[in-house]
């Protein structure tokens, strides 16, 4: 018997090769609960059916209303302007000191009461339970769940604070002057330190005792649907100082105001909603949570808290949803997968698997290219044999299903990412490569071989007619494959290694309970592929 024949003889004696019983197969990774699917797949899409009398009654009013509505907004706006003009006449762009005279009084006056009637001309119905803290209560205000531009009316019902906003939108004529009025906090895109220099902003004001206007902060950082509380970002907790939560309900019959990725445009909300009879608004301003002295060392664990009692109180789940998710969505429409395909929860997945943004996004294009021929964006077992360049089988069928969290039959983004992190990469070491490696090469002249590569595959897979040449190709620059081909391949293409070291794993927990007229086969690949510190050799599988 040839070298080949003896590896061949050894790789389909293991265990999941593909030859024996399904019942001796290993069992499958165990789960860990941190990484199951999040109650609400998608937070930022929003599908409101219109229905041929919804449709008939928002022209019919729209007809007297609409033009109604939006000369009262003109006129409110143009009333507004000169007592915004008045108080930001002798102030620099970006506000450097508080002001506390009589502009200040007047102004948030005047514009508090005309910002009231700006929402009654937009057919607000406003309700508002509990009543605002002072500044030395609870100097940052935190509101959520955030899901459309119509949110300001937050900012009008507390007492016009101050936001945080973008350096461009004070450009923008009328709306700048009135956005100034209130001293917002500028953020600038272009300035590197710009995300430094916004919390030590938010720290001095916040610490200020009072001298600065109360900070009104929406910490999700984008719109959602309100079907859940997406991430809190930790910007508002970071000072350590008492927030006072404040909660946004819409309970009207037709949606009209929800301002997602995925739904209606600006222009169209606001027309739908202006068409409308009136639009219900109800404002909570919850108890004041002062945080703990380890919340204060910890403003995410603060974060975190005061989002759960929010989520309890509205009666809706948490998730680990965020910005960045979002951005995530628009890359997979770009790579013409379906927007949700992108979602993964980037907090859980980035922080328990140490992965960046720039590590998911290319994992995302690694992913497009498998799964956009399948439907609905999702990846199946012959999708993932086509990957890579291999039949379905016993054995690959069982990588798949450690890559099928929820053994639904197929794997989206998110399992994929997870399986990679979880399985696949953490089985790419060097070592597991050298060992790999040798295991290919049955002679040991540095090189493997088109038929020594066919010799092992084919035993471990259990399918004797394997044609390897395509995979072979892909590794190989010529007829043999050297070591460092051979890593290259491995290191870009993670998801053979789980095959390795399935492969070695199993030889080395099996080889020793052969029978004896195999035993003197299996030793020599034994040799080969197993250190002789076998018994010290601990898994590199993970639970993930």
């Amino acid at each position: 018997m040839n070298r080949c024949s003896e590896a061949a003889a050894v790789a389909a004696t293991v265990p999941g090769s593909g030859v024996g019983a399904a019942e001796h197969r290993p069992p499958m990774v165990p789960r860990q609960a941190s990484f199951i699917p999040p109650p609400v797949p998608n937070p930022f899409v929003q599908h409101t059916g219109l229905g041929t009398a919804r449709l008939l009654q928002a022209f019919l009013l729209g007809i007297i209303l609409l033009p109604l509505r939006l000369i009262l907004i003109g006129l409110l706006f143009l009333l507004s302007w000169p007592f915004a003009a008045a108080f930001i006449a002798c102030c620099p762009e970006k506000p450097t000191y508080p002001v506390t005279d009589w502009r200040r009084t007047v102004t948030h006056l005047v514009l508090r009461y005309l910002g009231y009637a700006l929402y009654f001309s937009m057919g607000f119905k406003v309700s508002v339970k509990g009543k605002p803290a002072s500044a030395l209560e609870a100097p940052i205000f935190v509101v959520a769940p955030h899901s459309s531009f119509f949110d300001g009316i937050a900012c009008i019902v507390s007492g016009l604070p101050s936001l945080v906003s973008r350096y461009e939108t004070v450009q923008i004529p009328m709306i700048g002057s009135l956005l100034r009025a209130v001293q917002p906090v500028l953020v600038s895109r272009v300035d590197p330190d710009s995300r430094k220099n916004t919390i030590n902003e938010i720290i001095k004001r916040a610490t200020s005792g009072g001298e600065w206007p109360q900070i009104l902060v929406f910490p999700e950082g984008t719109c959602t649907n309100r079907s859940c509380l997406i991430t809190f970002k930790p910007g508002a907790f970071i000072p350590g100082v008492p927030v006072q939560p404040i909660l946004l309900r819409y309970p009207n019959k037709l949606d009209t105001v929800t301002w997602t990725w995925q739904g209606y445009t600006f222009i169209q909300l606001c027309v739908l909603t202006f068409c409308q009879p009136f639009t219900k608004v109800e404002i909570e301003f919850m108890p004041v949570q002062v945080p703990s002295d380890a919340e204060k060392n910890d403003p995410v664990l603060f974060a975190n808290r005061v989002r759960n009692l929010m989520a309890e109180a509205l009666g809706i789940p948490v998730t680990d949803h965020t910005y960045e998710d979002c951005r995530l969505m628009i890359s997979a429409g770009q790579l013409t997968l379906p927007m949700e395909a992108g979602l993964v929860e980037f907090t859980k997945i980035s922080q328990k698997l140490k992965l960046d943004w720039d590590g998911i996004r290319k994992h995302l294009d690694e992913y497009a290219s498998i799964a956009r021929s399948s439907k609905g964006g999702r990846i199946g077992i012959e999708e993932f044999a086509e990957y890579l360049k291999l039949p379905v089988s016993d054995v690959l069928r069982q990588l798949f299903a450690l890559f099928d969290r929820n053994r639904d039959g197929t794997i989206d983004f998110r399992e994929y990412v997870i399986g990679l992190a979880v399985l696949c990469h953490p089985a790419n070491t060097e070592e597991i490569i050298q060992v790999a490696f040798k295991l290919f090469d049955i002679d040991e002249d540095g090189y493997i071989t088109k038929e020594e590569f066919s010799t092992i595959l084919q035993a471990s897979l259990g399918l004797p007619n394997l044609d390897v040449s395509g995979l072979f190709k892909e590794i190989s620059q010529g007829d043999s494959v050297s070591y460092e081909e051979f890593k290259l391949f491995a290191l870009r293409h993670p998801e053979y290694a789980k095959i390795f070291t399935t492969y070695l794993d199993l030889q080395t927990s099996h080889v020793y309970s052969l029978p004896r007229e195999v035993h003197t086969a299996a030793s020599v690949a034994s040799n080969k592929v197993c250190p002789e510190d076998h018994e010290d050799r601990t898994s590199d599988k993970k639970d993930d």
